[in-house]
């Protein structure tokens, strides 16, 4: 794309969506992060585009014509069919200014674009006597110049075609809410149900630092009971032999040893008292990670409930929307039927005339 031929005249940040080719009604994520997209004019082809790029890949490139409707579905969302991509695109805006900013100037390229087609048409035109003599030539019809029954039924087919494409706007607006309402629900469980997993990893690791802090400490009480059973022992075997000196000096060093090793045993159990001080306050904090845990299962059941209500109420509303497009449809073949009979007339009457 030359730089020269084609300029960017506006540009923002949004999230890009197509809508689903197979279901038409949900909505497909274009890029993980918002992306620039801008509004591009060729002064050579006097033409106006859509374009926003993702890496090396255009992930937009929508040619503006007078034909196109830019519509606001929500607060930050609006959208818009292009009939030769064959799709529809969405743009998520961080903001609803950044919407209604976007929405205007697709308003004034689309006028943009009409006149230039009406100035091309205008050049044709002038470059072509021939087509210009055959468009003066068809202009007065009889069938507008015609008084009576004619005009009557030109009148009330203009009007029938209005209301169906009205019809048909109202329908697409209600269909693309309920698809953006649906994906928000479903964004909302999911950060939900991923921040619980995470709570219940750390609730696990502190159990298990707890329990391995109460088996140490069991051990060093179990050694020192027995070093105490030991010293008893001693002191009655010293008792009861006391007519021995040697035993006795034997006996006495053992027991200062003994009284060393006790004292040292006493030191280490100090110690592991002050921190099953610390492991008691592990206790609380793992209590209160319990608490925390079972609130956010409370929170995540009651938005759950209130996803799966939402959710039932939207497809009661999706299949009400669904029965008015079957009436919608019913009274199009009506309408359908009855502008064939008055085109029949038409031309009967062109004939006649």
């Amino acid at each position: 794309m030359s730089t020269t031929r084609e300029q960017p005249i506006f540009s923002t940040r949004a999230h890009v969506f197509q809508i689903d080719p197979a279901t038409k009604r949900n909505w497909i994520p274009a890029s993980k992060h918002a992306l620039t997209v801008s509004y591009f004019y060729d002064a050579t082809r006097n033409v106006y585009r859509i374009i926003s790029v993702g890496g090396t890949k255009a992930i937009i490139n929508s040619t503006i014509t007078p034909n196109m409707t830019f519509t606001k579905t929500s607060q930050k969302f609006g959208q818009w069919a292009d009939s030769r991509a064959n799709t529809v695109y969405g743009l998520g805006f961080a903001s609803e200014q950044h919407l209604s900013q976007f929405a205007e100037k697709f308003q004034e390229v689309k006028e943009a674009a009409r006149l230039a087609r009406e100035k091309s048409q205008d050049k044709t035109e002038l470059t072509n006597p021939a087509l210009s003599i055959t468009s003066h030539q068809v202009l007065p019809s009889p069938i507008i110049s015609s008084n009576g029954p004619g005009e009557d039924k030109l009148f009330r087919s203009q009007s029938a075609d209005v209301e169906i494409t009205t019809e048909k706007e109202r329908l697409k607006k209600m269909l693309s809410e309920g698809s953006v309402s649906e994906v928000q629900w479903e964004a909302e469980f999911f950060s939900l149900q991923d921040n619980n997993n995470k709570l219940v990893a750390a609730l696990h690791e502190a159990n298990a630092n707890v329990d391995q802090w109460k088996k140490q400490l069991a051990a060093y009480q179990e050694e020192t009971e027995m070093l105490r059973q030991r010293v008893a022992e001693l002191e009655s075997q010293g008792a009861h032999d006391s007519s021995s000196e040697n035993n006795k000096e034997e006996l006495s060093q053992t027991l200062e040893e003994l009284e060393l090793l006790i004292k040292a045993k006493d030191e280490e159990i100090q110690m592991l008292k002050s921190q099953k001080c610390g492991r008691w306050e592990a206790e609380g904090e793992r209590e209160e990670t319990l608490q925390k845990l079972q609130a956010c299962n409370a929170e995540l059941e009651r938005r759950l409930h209130l996803a799966e209500q939402t959710l039932a109420e939207t497809l009661a509303e999706r299949e009400k929307i669904q029965n008015e497009v079957t009436k919608v449809a019913e009274i199009m073949d009506v309408k359908i039927f009855e502008l064939s009979e008055i085109r029949q007339g038409l031309a009967k009457l062109v004939e006649s005339n």
